[in-house]
């Protein structure tokens, strides 16, 4: 009976409270203030880069999501996995990096009838005196930059740990997710793509858990859990891959020449040295592999069942070859020789606007 009486009060009291708040109107105030977003670990580098001899003017027409994945179960089927808005993360980057004067050109259409506009309000009636307005020409680009989200790989890396003594413990678990994109730099005379830059971020969610389950006396239980959660925010994840791939695009055309330094002394400026280190370091794998090949004998300009491999004629040799007979020769392969080609004319350097 006791047991009935406390499970009604119980229902009164949910009833009363869910009551209150259906018939309470006034608005629910925001917690915390809007602020600017965070800057990213790239982004001083970004800012921190030499100056040019003058900026490129770029358009972006888009920076599409091609990885086609969707959030898990639990939240949503139809949200996707990384954010939408990667052209306006990209437009951002280029313009705080200084290098480049992004023109707008994924809401061209926009801008296009809002110049129709002006010019049918400034238009002179038949009994006015005053002139057509001329608005000046929209500013065309030299150069295209084209990219995308070309990954999203989910739980690549999981783990965690946990204890437990006499029902007291707490337990830590992690996940990595991993996000890449890609930046084109393309020239639009020739559509000749200048450079290609694929950077990689890695995600990671921690959950932090602990709790208490112990008998502290005859039939008295003692129960308590706390934990947290911390997922670092896909879409700064994104910001952090793009601003990368931007300081890694413009390193690389100042290494090819593509555009030009202001003061050829920052050539060797520590955010650019950092920048060839990181690249030298990818291509490392490739080279020792090349060398590894060439030094047993193989070559990627033979075919693999013609390489022969020369060792010692004791060894190898004499035990499969009769003592009168001749010592066959090792196989020679020739190189046809490569007639020089003309090199192929590129544009001219950029960044003399």
């Amino acid at each position: 009976m006791h047991y009935k009486r406390s499970l009604l009060l119980s229902l009164l009291v949910v009833v009363g409270v869910s009551g209150c708040s259906t018939f309470n109107n006034t608005p629910i105030s925001t917690f915390g203030t809007a602020e600017l977003t965070p800057m990213t670990n790239l982004t001083s580098d970004m800012l921190n880069l030499p100056a040019p001899r003058g900026k490129v003017v770029a358009a972006v027409y888009g920076f599409k999501d091609q990885t086609g994945q969707y959030k898990s179960s639990p939240e949503s089927n139809f949200s996707t996995a990384v954010t939408q808005g990667g052209s306006a993360i990209l437009l951002k980057a280029l313009r705080d990096s200084k290098w480049f004067i992004p023109v707008e050109r994924e809401n061209l259409q926009n801008i296009l009838t809002e110049r129709k506009i002006v010019r049918a309000i400034e238009q002179p009636g038949e009994g006015d005196n005053k002139n057509p307005i001329k608005l000046p020409s929209l500013m065309g680009a030299k150069l295209l930059i084209e990219g995308a989200v070309i990954g999203y790989d989910s739980n690549i890396k999981t783990g965690g740990l946990g204890l437990k003594y006499l029902g007291v413990g707490g337990a830590g678990q992690y996940r990595a997710d991993q996000v890449t994109v890609n930046l084109r730099a393309i020239d639009i005379n020739s559509g000749q793509i200048l450079h290609s830059v694929s950077t990689t971020k890695t995600v990671y969610s921690t959950q932090l858990t602990s709790g208490v389950y112990k008998f502290i006396s005859y039939k008295s239980l003692l129960e308590a859990e706390v934990g947290t959660t911390l997922n670092e925010p896909v879409q700064i994840a994104v910001q952090e891959a793009i601003e990368a791939a931007v300081v890694n695009l413009i390193a690389e055309g100042i290494d090819n020449r593509s555009w030009l330094l202001a003061n050829e002394a920052d050539y060797h400026a520590p955010v650019l040295e950092r920048y060839r280190q990181e690249r030298l370091r990818h291509t490392e794998p490739m080279a020792n592999k090349k060398l590894q090949m060439a030094s047993n004998g193989f070559s990627e300009e033979v075919p693999f069942e013609q390489h022969k491999v020369v060792k010692d004629s004791a060894s190898v040799i004499a035990p499969l070859v009769p003592m009168a007979a001749p010592v066959a020769k090792p196989l020679v392969v020739k190189k046809k020789k490569m007639t020089p080609t003309a090199p192929v004319e590129t544009s001219q350097p950029f960044g003399f606007e």
